[in-house]
């Protein structure tokens, strides 16, 4: 397998990769996603830490907890008049974490304790699977007509001599992503150079018009988590505040296959076979600090701040085409076997604030909202190219807007036995709904307390609809997934 380092003046991160990274949801206890995540006036709680970190300074003794979830991915997938349903199931530990409280024996002074805390917590599952066929008026061709409109032919071409993973690699470093595609356009005899000059900057395609009867296959692998440190103070017995400082890290392997075919009369290209695959890992970092009020015995009132996540990104990618003339019976096969190693490359993320309300029932139980605001529009990419930077931000600017985050949760005690409930909606970062839908979930749970440990159990459901585009140049459209996922979560919390 050859390899080799690469460096590209065009890459192919797109609005999509966007959201991807920018997005991002506590996973968190079984307690915590029962009530759907309204923990930012609560406390007491290590996910709810993450939400308003001065949650930990509700704890009164050194708690230790642990959790574990099984998630089922239900998607129904509509492209060129076809559907299709696919399901995946993932068993997962996502989440650990333990609080240390030190209290301040000094009677006299407001402030009443000092707590430290570690908590390790999944944010994303990019786990995810469809499949679809359909038949289309599109085809794969516009995809390489796109990217070589504009190259000269001498550009995409290998010298004399050189082999197809030699000159795919060194198209790739000498001139970028853009012509390495029209270089595999042109080899798998789907591009037609207007003319034979090395100068020729215009192409059309030996895939004739008509009907394709088309396969997508798609497979995403890989998750978003963070390991945060926390530190929370108590003052008086009304004011907590609190810090946490994170570390970020994204692993994400994405595979995709196109199958296409055509009678259509004059196609000198009948099959093609396109696959891709792409492998972006990296780290980060952002802080968070919040403070929960007091207000009566009662009420709670509870405010926090999350920064941007300033993230370093690393991709790399494989490529497959092979086609087929039906007619002369010819295959064409053009496997580079090469990784293309990108450049680093910067995203910053939008920064979030929340605010929260929570009414305690005395030992009875209780009521909670929390509203968060997260402006996507201010999502960044920083490739160290002015131009590059300029189109894809503008591109966010125009496309990404203001999401609103509205979460409700609610909590009832009956001797040992808590029983809760809970519901979110989260706004599209879109401004058409039609790209990226709202997600909305329910959720339920049962907790038992023995005392010294407690046992949660908690059952969640998301549901939102999303436009897939299959793939970032041409016009083969997308496809329109309906994403049903139902997680169960078991958590074991020990005090310490």
């Amino acid at each position: 397998f050859f390899s080799l380092l690469l460096v590209f003046s065009v890459y192919s991160q797109g609005l999509e990769d966007a959201i991807r990274y920018s997005e991002g949801d506590t996973q968190g206890t079984a307690r915590f996603k029962a009530m759907s995540g309204a923990f930012g006036a609560l406390g007491g709680d290590i996910s709810g830490i993450s939400i308003n970190p001065a949650g930990a300074a509700v704890f009164n003794t050194s708690h230790g907890v642990l959790s574990a979830s099984t998630k089922n991915n239900q998607k129904d997938a509509l492209y060129g008049g076809g559907m299709a349903n696919s399901s995946s199931n993932d068993i997962d530990l996502h989440q650990v974490g333990a609080a240390f409280v030190f209290k301040n024996n000094k009677k006299n002074s407001p402030w009443k304790k000092l707590v430290l805390s570690l908590f390790y917590e999944r944010l994303q599952d990019f786990n995810s699977r469809f499949s679809v066929q359909g038949n289309t008026s599109n085809s794969i061709g516009s995809y390489f007509e796109d990217y070589a409109n504009g190259l000269q032919l001498g550009d995409i071409i290998a010298f004399d001599g050189e082999t197809i993973p030699q000159a795919y690699s060194d198209i790739g470093s000498s001139f970028g992503y853009s012509n390495q595609q029209a270089f595999l356009g042109y080899y798998s005899y789907i591009l037609e150079p207007a003319s034979e000059d090395l100068d020729n900057t215009s192409y059309g395609s030996n895939i004739a018009p008509g009907n394709f009867n088309q396969r997508y296959d798609y497979l995403s692998l890989g998750n978003n988590g963070k390991f945060s440190v926390n530190m929370a103070l108590q003052y008086n017995e009304k004011i907590h505040l609190g810090l946490n400082l994170n570390s970020h890290f994204i692993d994400f392997e994405e595979n995709t296959l196109l199958f296409e075919e055509n009678t259509n009369t004059g196609s000198l290209i009948n099959e093609v076979n396109f696959e891709n695959m792409l492998y972006t890992n990296g780290e980060g970092f952002s802080l968070q600090f919040g403070t929960i009020i007091k207000l009566t015995d009662e009420f709670r009132f509870g405010f926090s701040y999350t920064s941007p996540t300033w993230l370093t990104l690393r991709e790399e990618s494989t490529q497959y085409l092979a086609t087929v003339n039906d007619t002369d019976g010819e295959s064409y096969v053009v496997n580079p076997s090469v990784i293309n190693i990108f450049p680093d490359y910067k995203l910053k993320t939008p920064s979030k604030i929340t605010g929260s309300l929570a009414y305690i029932f005395g030992k009875s139980g209780l009521i909670s909202f929390d509203y968060s605001r997260k402006n996507y529009a201010n999502t960044s990419f920083d490739f160290g190219s002015i131009l590059m930077n300029s189109n894809i931000n503008n591109a966010i600017n125009e496309n990404f807007r203001v999401s609103n985050t509205y979460r409700i949760g609610a909590e009832l005690r009956r001797k040992n036995f808590s029983f809760r409930g809970g519901y979110k909606l989260i706004e599209s970062p879109y401004k058409n709904k039609d790209i990226y839908g709202d997600l909305s979930g329910v959720s339920f749970g049962l907790g038992y307390n023995f005392g010294n440990s407690r046992i949660d159990l908690s059952y969640l459901n998301n549901q939102r609809k999303i436009s897939q585009s299959l793939f970032n140049q041409g016009d083969l459209g997308s496809a329109t997934i309906d994403s049903n996922i139902a997680d169960i979560t078991l958590s074991l919390s020990i005090n310490l």
